[in-house]
């Protein structure tokens, strides 16, 4: 029993440290002259959520070419 135990504590301690990474979705919506448009898309690297959520909304902002005014606000789903 106590080596049934021992087993299912290093699989638990070593489950704990592969779970902090994993795979995240970005969601962007664009707007350009009143129309929006949203996409997604998986980022095909392992990423701590804190890594992969500046990553995403490193894209927000808003611009203007000729006149034309474009806003894209992205999150992490």
């Amino acid at each position: 029993m106590k080596k049934v135990a021992s087993i299912a504590m290093i699989a638990l301690f070593a489950v704990s440290f592969t779970a902090c990474k994993k795979k995240w979705t970005c969601e962007c919506t664009s707007t350009v002259n009143g129309v929006s448009t949203t996409v997604s898309g998986t980022d095909d690297t392992k990423r701590t959520k804190k890594d992969a959520k500046a990553l995403c909304e490193g894209s927000n902002g808003t611009t203007s070419i000729s006149g034309v005014s474009a806003t894209i606000d992205c999150k992490l789903k």
